[in-house]
């Protein structure tokens, strides 16, 4: 029982450092892209005024790369945590395609936003959106890589294994029958 509340917690706390994470790449847009959303009036004093004690206090908004930074140890600590379904059609080739397209989708973006306010604003959201999501897929991939060997135990039977009693036992109700399982500590097949 108390496992159970100790996982439930861990998946709180990786889902809170996920949504802290996302929320700091829509801090990121809207700090760097404030003429674009300046223009259509999606602007709020209050935000502006939070974003600025921020930038004031922790330089946060001095250079593009430090939110993103920010966010991309966040979505490492919470990937780590996550504890997905195992599938084994995720190989590390996969990984490595998704992280490179996130990495340069996510973090090489920055010239977009020298091009026309509308079509770069427009490119710079799409493409920070993509890497990050991107680098999500790749995260969650190597997690559920690292967590399972898929193919050292396909049947799960390294886990499922238990000792059993190997001394004839007799009485009125007693089915024996003949021993066949895999120790743990030698790795043999008793039987």
């Amino acid at each position: 029982m108390q496992g159970e509340d100790d996982l439930r917690g861990l998946a709180k706390i990786m889902a809170f450092m996920r949504a802290v994470s996302i929320l700091l790449v829509l801090m990121h847009l809207y700090w760097f892209c404030y003429g674009f959303f300046l223009e259509r009036g999606w602007t709020l004093e209050v935000i502006n005024k939070i974003l600025g004690n921020f930038d004031r206090t922790a330089g946060l908004f001095s250079h593009t790369l430090y939110t993103k930074v920010f966010a991309l140890v966040l979505l490492a600590l919470s990937c780590l945590g996550t504890k997905g379904v195992k599938n084994e059609k995720i190989t590390w080739s996969k990984i490595y395609v998704a992280l490179g397209v996130g990495f340069v989708l996510f973090f090489l973006n920055t010239p977009l936003l020298k091009l026309s306010p509308v079509i770069g604003t427009f490119l710079y959201i799409l493409t920070i959106s993509l890497g990050y999501i991107a680098l999500l897929m790749a995260g969650v991939w190597m997690s559920r890589l690292l967590r399972t060997n898929l193919m050292d135990d396909v049947f799960n039977n390294e886990n499922e294994s238990f000792q059993q009693e190997t001394k004839l036992m007799e009485n009125e109700y007693s089915v024996n029958l003949p021993p066949n399982f895999t120790t743990k500590e030698n790795g043999t097949t008793v039987g």
